[in-house]
């Protein structure tokens, strides 16, 4: 089950009423919230995946089941332009190389609905509002790689782990938003 923070039914409704209706739910949501919008309406993917590219949101995905589609829009927020200060970086061509230590560990800080669709293979997913209370499990002695959609998320849970006493962590920019290696996804439905 994918984790949203709201649900919009819009079975039954024809262009462009699906459109109409998320852009006012999605208004009333906070920053980085993904909302789940379910639709009868086919052409609902390419309209909602076009007007969440120019309103400045991120279409996540979507599952079609038993002729319901269940489309994901995470919320734009501040933190999605690069504007990262940690000071240790690899670009995502760097990362691939930098896997291949036996210590190496990455670490995908994305919400579990980004992340269900697609991933970098190996990867833990640990959002980063949960970070805190997971690091615990994390090993100080290995490599941690940190990516997120932009570089900015990451780029916190960095700065986090370095505060806690994680000596070895390093930001990968500008993540998964440019990423063309390999992905998995755990839903099946189509990115």
């Amino acid at each position: 089950m994918i984790q949203t923070d709201k649900v919009l039914d819009a079975k039954g409704l024809a262009c462009p009423m699906p459109i109409v209706k998320t852009r006012k739910m999605i208004k009333d949501m906070e920053e980085g919230q993904v909302l789940e919008v379910q639709s009868t309406d086919s052409g609902t993917t390419a309209d909602l995946r076009a007007w969440s590219e120019s309103a400045g949101h991120q279409y996540v995905g979507n599952v079609e089941e038993n002729g319901i589609w269940r489309h994901f829009v995470r919320k734009a927020d501040s933190g999605d332009k690069l504007e990262t200060v940690y000071p240790f970086t690899v670009d995502n061509k760097q990362l691939l190389e930098s896997l291949e230590h036996p210590k190496a560990v990455l670490i995908d800080v994305r919400e579990t609905a980004e992340y269900a669709f697609s991933y970098i293979p190996g990867a833990l997913s640990i959002p980063l509002g949960q970070l805190e209370e997971q690091m615990q499990y994390l090993d100080k002695e290995h490599k941690l790689y940190v990516v997120c959609r932009t570089g900015n998320r990451s780029d916190m849970a960095c700065q986090k782990l370095m505060a806690a006493g994680f000596e070895c962590v390093t930001n990968v920019i500008p993540g998964m938003s440019t990423w063309d290696g390999e992905i998995e996804n755990t839903i099946g439905g189509m990115k």
